[in-house]
C-alpha cells in the first residue's frame, strides 16, 4: 500500500486527496449553512448552536483540526495542479470554450484556483471576525451566552464593505462548487458517462443552492436593517 507521501507525489493520489478533502468541506460547508440559517429560527436559536459546538469540548478542537487539514491539503494540492499545468502549458489559449463532455472544460473549472485561493484568504477573516470575534454575553432562561448573533447582525447591518464582500465570495464558491463536486466524484473512480453528466448537473445546481443560501443572510441583514427585519426575532 502506498504511503501519504507516495500518495502526494502520484496525480492518482493527488486526485483521490483532492476529492476526498473536497467532499469533506462540501459537507462542512452544509452543516455551516444550516447553523447560519438558525438566524432566522427562535431568538436564540444561534447562540444556542454556537453554545452546543462549545459544549463538544474536546470533540470541537479535533474537528476544527481535522478541517483545517483537510482544507490547507486540499488547497495545497489544488494549486500545485494547477501550477504544473500552467509551467507544462506556459502560452494560454486565445480563445476558450465550455468543452462538456469528459472534461467539462468551463468558467468554473478554469478559475478553480483563483476562487480557491480568494476563499482560503476569506475563511481567515471570516474566522478572524466570528469565531474568535469579541461577543457579548447575555442571559437566557438562567443561562449565559455568548451572542453570535448580534455580532452577525451588527457586522453586515453596519458594514457595506463586509456584506457585499461576503456576497462576492460566496458567488465565488458556487462557482467553485460548480466544477468541484463533479470534479471530486469523478476523482473518486465514478466513470459512467451517464452518471457523470447526471452529478455534473446536480452538482451544478446544488453549488448554486449553497451560494444563495449564504449569500442572502447578509444581503437580508443590510437590507431589512438587522432586528428590525421581519423575519429575525432579537428579543
Amino acid at each position: 500500500m502506498p504511503s501519504f507521501i507516495e500518495a502526494l507525489k502520484s496525480q492518482v493520489g493527488r486526485k483521490f486527496l483532492t476529492g476526498i478533502t473536497g467532499l469533506l468541506l462540501v459537507f462542512f460547508i452544509i452543516f455551516h449553512l444550516m447553523g447560519n440559517l438558525a438566524i432566522f429560527g427562535e431568538p436564540n436559536a444561534m447562540n444556542e448552536y454556537s453554545k452546543f459546538l462549545h459544549s463538544l469540548g474536546p470533540l470541537l478542537w479535533v474537528a476544527r483540526a481535522g478541517l483545517i487539514i483537510a482544507f490547507i491539503l486540499h488547497a495545497w494540492i489544488g494549486i500545485s495542479i494547477w501550477w504544473n499545468k500552467r509551467k507544462a502549458r506556459p502560452q494560454k489559449y486565445k480563445v476558450y470554450s465550455s468543452k462538456g463532455g469528459p472534461s467539462k472544460q468551463s468558467l468554473s473549472s478554469r478559475s478553480m484556483a483563483f476562487t480557491g485561493i480568494v476563499l482560503l484568504v476569506f475563511v481567515v477573516i471570516h474566522v478572524n471576525t466570528f469565531a474568535l470575534g469579541d461577543t457579548e454575553t447575555i442571559t437566557v432562561a438562567g443561562e449565559q451566552y455568548s451572542d453570535l448573533k448580534q455580532l452577525v447582525i451588527d457586522t453586515f447591518a453596519n458594514s457595506a464593505l463586509y456584506t457585499f464582500g461576503y456576497t462576492i465570495v460566496m458567488i465565488l464558491l458556487g462557482t467553485h462548487l460548480g466544477h468541484g463536486i463533479w470534479s471530486a466524484f469523478v476523482s473518486l473512480t465514478m466513470r459512467s458517462k451517464k452518471t457523470s453528466a447526471i452529478v455534473y448537473t446536480v452538482g451544478a445546481i446544488f453549488a448554486v443552492l449553497l451560494a444563495v443560501g449564504f449569500l442572502f443572510i447578509p444581503l437580508y441583514i443590510y437590507f431589512a436593517g438587522g432586528c428590525e427585519a421581519a423575519l429575525i426575532s432579537c428579543n
